[in-house]
């Protein structure tokens, strides 16, 4: 398969996004008024509470059986560790460059969360499909590619909707803190300030003593309630939903196959799981307009995201995935070890902009991060590709 045919395949999905994306900015324009901010808001929730959990169960319920989840086992682990050592990068970005304080969560979201969803599913069935494809015969490539990029996206799911959620939750949480403490700066008078301060003197041993005697299992208990509550998102339970019925074979038959009596229940559930990526590239493209306006997202920014999203950790998941190989941890199909190396080379998920535009803080800016990072995945993924087949076959 050469460098241009690989080319065209890995192009195709980015392009996708992008001209959806330019759908979204010209419906948002002063001259078309079609999608207004409120409107996206709107339908933000809509994709957050009904469209994401869809997608998220019939993925799971459908492609992922126990068998899979147990000769898989490396795929979770190795998603983890992109996510980890993603944030780790995007942290070290971050305290180099300083941003805005209420970017910083977005910023390590974006080094951290790849776009383990649509890109897979349309690029690894494409690579499988091509008539120089290495990775044998057509149909049976094409059957197993699909089962590992539905497996990709339905863990990346699940860890965007934790991990990624907790992220950009933070960020907001900060952002409301900073405007806050504005707002009471300027209310407040120089009287009232030093009266407060006075008050917080003579409050601070007994407040101390009650810190230090239930400070660490406040903190566990308020982690442990944060967990609990970023797994009661409506994504999060369409996946943990998802994984009960994919692993338990008589859940599964009631829904999955032509003779099941509730199929009904999968089918309606991938027609409104269809509409997912399509409302959140819109969505996007629809921010965009104010993003390129009104952005406080530096190309230093940009070229430190795009340095660890494309440079980065496609050299540290090339190691790992290597690594793994030679301690007998993978299946014996190149196929497996190339959906590994692509999980370390994507652009940033797409959920993360429908995550700002839930708690409204740096969805102008995010837009024009996936803007930059989704150009430049058009060669970064061309490459990266051309190198992991030749690496693998």
């Amino acid at each position: 398969m050469g460098f241009w045919s690989l080319l065209e395949v890995a192009s195709m999905p980015v392009i996708q996004v992008l001209f959806i994306s330019v759908v979204g900015a010209f419906l948002a324009t002063d001259r078309c008024k079609l999608f207004p901010v409120e409107a996206r808001n709107s339908m933000n929730k809509v994709v957050f509470v009904l469209f994401a959990p869809a997608l998220m169960f019939a993925n799971l319920a459908q492609t992922v059986t126990l068998e899979d989840m147990i000769s898989w086992w490396f795929m979770p682990v190795n998603m983890g560790l992109t996510f980890l050592l993603g944030g780790i990068l995007g942290w070290i970005v971050v305290k180099i460059l300083k941003p805005p304080p209420y970017l910083e969560g977005l910023i390590v979201a974006t080094c951290s969360s790849g776009n383990m969803g649509n890109l897979p599913i349309i690029l690894v069935p494409a690579i499988c499909d091509e008539d120089k494809s290495p990775f044998g015969n057509r149909s049976v490539c094409r059957t197993v590619g699909l089962s590992y990029a539905s497996f990709s996206m339905a863990l990346g799911g699940f860890y965007i909707w934790t991990y990624t959620f907790r992220l950009i939750k933070g960020s907001a949480m900060k952002f409301k803190d900073i405007e806050e403490s504005e707002q009471k700066a300027i209310r407040s008078s120089n009287s009232d300030l030093e009266a407060d301060h006075k008050s917080h003197l003579l409050g601070a041993p007994e407040e101390t003593l009650v810190k230090q005697e239930t400070g660490f299992w406040r903190k566990g208990v308020d982690f442990l309630h944060e967990i609990l509550e970023e797994l009661r998102a409506p994504p999060s339970v369409g996946a943990i939903i998802g994984f009960i019925f994919g692993a338990v074979t008589w859940l599964r038959n009631l829904i999955i196959g032509d003779d099941a009596p509730l199929r009904i229940v999968q089918t309606t559930a991938k027609l409104l799981g269809d509409g997912t990526i399509p409302c959140m590239t819109i969505i996007l493209g629809g921010n965009l307009i104010q993003g390129l306006r009104s952005s406080a997202v530096k190309p230093v920014v940009v070229l430190g995201i795009v340095c660890v999203r494309y440079i980065l950790l496609p050299i540290i998941g090339i190691g790992i995935v290597k690594s793994a190989e030679s301690f007998g941890f993978l299946p014996a199909d190149p196929l497996f070890q190339y959906v590994l190396m692509l999980q370390f080379t994507l652009p940033p998920a797409m959920n993360i902009g429908t995550m700002t535009q839930l708690y409204n803080v740096g969805q102008d800016e995010c837009s024009v991060l996936m803007l930059w990072t989704y150009l430049v995945a058009i060669l970064a993924l061309t490459v990266w590709s051309t190198f992991f087949l030749h690496l693998l076959v």
